[in-house]
């Protein structure tokens, strides 16, 4: 990709403010725990597998950062800092996925000298990141098998390179069929109210060479109604054992009026999306957010004082309007159940 979303270099991290976009490309500096949380917090950085690549980053830059050598003191500060971490956002399990696997090194390492944690932790957030961007590129090719030359697919929020550490889930499917000559027609709605669709994915869209068309996000009715639009293609925060996933809000309505007009309904994410200790959807927790993002457009006011807002950030669409889950370990088809359970073990 042209640009990366997170580089961590002599004890700082630098990640690209996705608040800024599209008119601004923009660096935050982050040199402690406190500026990674309120990057995730304010969705500097957002997307479910950068989120849980950035939390890594922010575990061993914590573990840079604390001088004392008294071992005692460094793994309670450390523990500390994974638990503050894991308060950032609550739907995506891609960041509890991710601070786990630095707790286990904590628990696995924790007798060797500090000095050699350090480096256990900061390698560990190192392959999390390759990971990432191995995850991505294997399901981008497997995915890119269920896109036909000349399709015409229709994208919600932004599921490409800025949230991930690589070319993207939902996006990277797009973008690797195009790189095998298909011709293809890619409708981005809108996706409000943080507009991540026409900021973000229409953003990302034209510097990969393609020339997204935005609409509205109540305009995908009518497209679907008048057969514009032959699959529709997300990305997910959280996927079920039972093929239930959450994606950004308005995800859920998309899935029905594709069921209703016949349309595939496809979901990429990697196997770290997937919570293997939850059954449905029902038990994925939804963030809500402030009602500055619905009542403001930008800097002017579009709501009467006093008004009540409900901001939902995510929804969760049932598994019976899911035509596949795309992974980087294969296509997942409908009955999920043990299929999915089964990716644990591969």
């Amino acid at each position: 990709m042209k640009f990366k979303t997170i580089c961590f270099d002599k004890g700082k991290i630098k990640l690209l403010d996705q608040n800024a976009l599209p008119l601004k490309l923009k660096y935050i500096i982050c040199r402690n725990k406190n500026c990674i949380f309120k990057a995730i917090k304010e969705m500097n950085v957002r997307g479910a597998p950068l989120i849980g690549v950035v939390a890594a980053f922010g575990v061993a830059l914590s573990a840079v950062k604390i001088k004392n050598k008294n071992k005692k003191v460094f793994l309670k500060k450390i523990y500390s800092s994974i638990n503050f971490l894991s308060g950032s956002r609550p739907t995506a399990i891609n960041l509890f996925w991710a601070l786990e696997r630095m707790r286990k090194i904590l628990d696995k390492e924790k007798e060797k000298p500090v000095f050699y944690i350090k480096k256990c932790l900061l390698c560990e957030a190192k392959k999390i990141l390759k990971e990432d961007e191995l995850a991505c590129r294997n399901l981008s090719i497997k995915g890119s098998s269920l896109i036909k030359n000349g399709d015409s697919i229709l994208v919600h929020c932004n599921a490409g390179a800025l949230a991930t550490a690589g070319m993207g889930t939902a996006l990277g499917v797009i973008y690797y069929a195009k790189s095998r000559g298909k011709k293809l027609k890619i409708y981005a709605d809108e996706t409000r109210p943080k507009l991540q669709g026409s900021r973000l994915t229409c953003w990302e869209l034209q510097r990969e060479g393609l020339n997204p068309i935005l609409i509205c996000d109540s305009v995908a009715a009518t497209l679907m109604k008048k057969k514009k639009i032959g699959k529709i293609l997300v990305g997910a925060d959280r996927i079920a054992l039972n093929g239930d996933i959450a994606n950004k809000i308005g995800t859920y309505h998309l899935a029905v009026l594709a069921h209703q007009h016949k349309i595939p309904f496809y979901v990429a994410a990697p196997v770290s999306t997937i919570d293997f200790d939850i059954n449905s959807g029902s038990q994925i927790p939804i963030e809500e957010r402030n009602e500055d993002e619905v009542i403001n457009f930008g800097n002017n006011r579009v709501a009467p004082r006093g008004i009540k807002v409900y901001n939902p950030v995510f929804d969760v669409t049932p598994a019976k309007f899911v035509s596949a889950i795309i992974t980087e370990k294969g296509i997942i088809r409908p009955p999920f159940g043990n299929k999915l359970k089964k990716l644990k073990q591969r």
